[in-house]
């Protein structure tokens, strides 16, 4: 498929470039009602501060940032889809040390001293989490992505579609 094993992960990474993305930025207030209530039904607890829709690949995306009463921050990413709306990942930013240790132990052994500056929790609709990594001086795209299911660490080498 596109992911390496644990062991196979001694190699030098960096994901090939994403596809071009056209990014308008909205406000809360400019999404579409729909859009508005299913986030709000999977974060009844959000305050929607900020959005943004994104076009790639013939795909229609809005993410939905905002923070919850304990302040944390969090991003929903919604596919618009025949007019519907469906929320594919929810992310979230991480230290280094939060990831679970298989992850920390495949990024260490895949960027060695190369730690990323950034990391994003995305978690998948099915469960699946994927990590992105950032590396210093590339804000816009992740230079490695890390898949983690069932306790086992995968590295990408496709970039991840949403």
């Amino acid at each position: 498929m596109f992911a390496l094993p644990v062991l196979a992960a001694l190699i030098q990474v960096t994901l090939p470039q994403g596809p071009h993305t056209t990014i308008t930025p909205l406000t809360p207030a400019e999404l579409p009602p729909a859009l508005t209530a299913r986030v709000l039904a999977a974060a009844p607890d959000l305050t929607i501060t900020g959005a943004e829709r994104k076009e790639r690949e013939d795909r229609i995306y809005f993410d939905v940032s905002g923070h919850r009463p304990d302040g944390a921050e969090i991003e929903l990413d919604v596919q618009q889809i025949n007019g519907d709306f469906d929320i594919v990942e929810i992310q979230r930013d991480l230290t280094f040390d939060d990831m679970p240790a298989p992850v920390r132990a495949l990024t260490e052994s895949a960027l060695g001293q190369n730690r990323p500056v950034r990391i994003i929790e995305s978690v998948q609709k099915d469960g699946l989490v994927i990590f992105e990594l950032f590396a210093a001086g590339q804000p816009a795209e992740p230079s490695a992505e890390v898949s983690f299911e069932n306790g086992e660490a995968r590295l990408l080498t496709e970039r991840w579609p949403h």
